[in-house]
């Protein structure tokens, strides 16, 4: 099981008993549920906003993908503030738990759930006003040692997602950077892509740790 006092390792931690234990674990669901919240918050950042963005709030409309969706604890609380929720995970193991989870809850019932790479989504370009990562972009550069394969899969996956968001659609982070190095180079993926924003640590002063990038598309 993924403990308090280490970083997890992918895909391992992850797979057939890990993932019923991971879903198992209330510590778990507190601090992911915890982590959601504390992202939706930030979607609304007025830091993020033009003079014509203020007020913008969710709403039933909002259709929101939830990138590392994992045994759905992200998704629930997605759902249980307003949103429409597409959740996507690449570990079917994970995913399995979240298709249990919505055949027996009601609140769960619409939730979309895509087994897939992020970077090979069937969604169409222009259709999401939204998009959450809760403790698992890091994730995206598994097993890429060398330093230009992973800024050019960091850059194409930007891409992506600029084109699946609305104009002005908004991004929301958290993950565990090991450095201020591996955080550059996630950052830049964005800035260099059509995004603007800027990071947010949960300790200032800290060179790694929880960190969100909070991410607007640009006109």
């Amino acid at each position: 099981m993924v403990r308090k006092n280490r970083l997890p390792i992918f895909p391992d931690d992850y797979i057939e008993d890990k993932a019923e234990e991971y879903d198992s674990s209330k510590w778990m669901e507190r601090n992911q549920k915890r982590s959601t919240l504390i992202s939706v918050e930030y979607l609304f950042d007025e830091r993020l906003n033009d003079i014509e963005d203020i007020g913008t709030e969710m709403g039933e409309s909002s259709l929101i993908l939830d990138l590392g969706c994992g045994t759905g604890y992200s998704s629930e609380v997605l759902i249980q503030n307003g949103f429409r929720v597409v959740g996507v995970d690449i570990l079917n193991d994970m995913l399995s738990k979240a298709r249990e989870k919505k055949k027996i809850s009601k609140e769960l019932k619409k939730l979309e759930l895509i087994l897939a790479d992020i970077n090979n989504l069937p969604i169409r370009n222009n259709s999401v006003d939204y998009i959450i990562s809760i403790s698992s972009y890091n994730f995206i550069i598994h097993g890429l040692e060398n330093y230009g394969e992973k800024v050019k899969l960091l850059n194409n996956t930007g891409k992506n997602l600029n084109n699946f968001l609305k104009n002005k659609g908004r991004v929301v982070i958290e993950f565990y950077p090991k450095d201020d190095n591996e955080l550059k180079i996630f950052n830049k993926s964005f800035i260099n892509n059509g995004f603007e924003g800027f990071v947010v640590k949960n300790k200032p002063k800290q060179k790694s740790g929880q960190t969100f990038l909070l991410l607007k598309k640009r006109m």
